[in-house]
């Protein structure tokens, strides 16, 4: 793909990767997704703003053929999917400077074995000339490593946003075409990386908020060009406020907890309440996520293993742990055959998650009219709770 102009002298040079199906050896990527790179040219200076994952890198390297000199490559997060390509620029490219902030410096040393002297750190705030347009640099800490940061451009009013705002999708599209889209992929890059440091998005928020931005372009995902889109979505995620939503994550071995699922579901329905099932054997994590950014309740459904829960609800109740989505409250459900302590154990995994715990129902084989009957008070228990909120 050859690099396409986003305005005079800004141009992108990235790479869709269209094949890419994991990430981190972790995150499901079923659109796959694009590593962009930004090309600034100043009347006196050029810079590069991020690069490429290294498998990528010939694709940069066609789009920059003919850019004889690149004065600064921006480097404005360390994980490799942006800065991999670095060490390769710095060879063609010898009297190019890497520019980072100061915690950057260190991990692009010991990740990419860059020269120390080759780096410039920036502080927060500061500027970079390159002749008639300039670099402004914005710590974004946390989004999602501790040096990240954004680059703003005034005089074309863009903001170079790294990974905030972005989303995992490969796409011929410059620019969001198709809303609806990218407003999922957004959100479950958001849920999958982001949400756990929600409270510390709100003051990076309130910093781009303070830029006049007529686009955005992140280094995942097609480029807003109506930024208030993205925006006012990240204020919706990363706001206190809860869905009428229940999640219910759940294995089920022998059909009890199935059983128990189903009725759950059904009466929470009944209620008014929004429910999301999700079957842990065949679940891609990716939604779960998503569905744990507006929830206001999780119901974890498992059976018992060795007196403990199953242990892909181990795994799910960890994630929950680690994205600490806002919800308010938490229930547990499940099935036994002589003992279980699946409640108790479940409980002790989940300590991030600042929720009330609603009273379990775990039976004892197949579900009958008792455990029913209880699974319909913890149905109205949930609506009553959710109608307060």
């Amino acid at each position: 793909m050859k690099g396409r102009k986003i305005n005079d002298n800004v141009c992108w040079v990235g790479a869709a990767d269209w094949n890419r199906r994991l990430f981190d050896s972790l995150v499901p990527l079923p659109d796959g997704t694009s590593y962009n790179a930004y090309l600034v040219r100043g009347t006196e200076k050029t810079a590069l703003i991020d690069t490429v994952d290294p498998a990528k890198s010939d694709l940069l390297l066609n789009q920059l053929d003919g850019i004889d000199r690149i004065d600064y490559i921006v480097a404005q997060h360390a994980e490799q999917d942006h800065s991999g390509s670095i060490p390769m620029l710095l060879g063609k490219y010898p009297d190019a400077k890497v520019v980072s902030t100061p915690k950057a410096q260190g991990m692009l040393l010991d990740l990419l074995g860059i020269p120390e002297k080759r780096v410039l750190t920036v502080e927060d705030g500061k500027t970079l000339s390159l002749g008639n347009k300039t670099l402004e640099f914005i710590y974004t800490p946390w989004v999602h490593w501790p040096e990240t940061m954004c680059t703003y451009l005034p005089e074309d009013k863009i903001l170079f946003s790294c990974d905030f705002f972005g989303s995992h999708l490969a796409t011929t599209d410059l620019y969001v075409t198709n809303q609806a889209a990218v407003y999922e992929a957004a959100k479950r890059y958001y849920a999958e990386i982001m949400m756990p440091f929600r409270s510390i998005i709100r003051k990076n928020m309130e910093k781009v908020d303070a830029h006049d931005i007529k686009m955005i372009a992140p280094s995942h995902g097609p480029v807003y060009d109506q930024p208030g889109f993205i925006l006012d979505a990240y204020r919706d995620w990363i706001s206190d406020s809860v869905k009428n939503e229940v999640v219910l994550p759940y294995i089920s071995m022998h059909g009890s907890t199935q059983k128990m699922t189903d009725y759950l579901a059904d009466s929470l329905s009944e209620r008014g309440v929004k429910v999301h099932i999700f079957d842990l054997t065949v679940t891609d994590i990716g939604k779960l996520a998503i569905a744990l950014v507006d929830a206001a309740t999780i119901v974890i459904g498992t059976p018992t293993v060795h007196i403990g829960p199953h242990p892909a609800v181990y795994y799910a109740a960890h994630l929950a742990n680690v994205l600490r989505p806002k919800l308010r409250y938490a229930s547990i459900i499940g099935s036994y055959g002589w003992s279980s302590k699946a409640i108790e154990q479940i409980a002790g995994l989940i300590p991030n998650l600042k929720v009330e715990i609603l009273d379990p129902v775990l039976c004892r084989g197949y579900p009958q009219g008792e455990t029913f009957a209880a699974l319909d008070k913890l149905a109205t228990m949930i609506a009553d709770r959710h109608t307060k909120l």
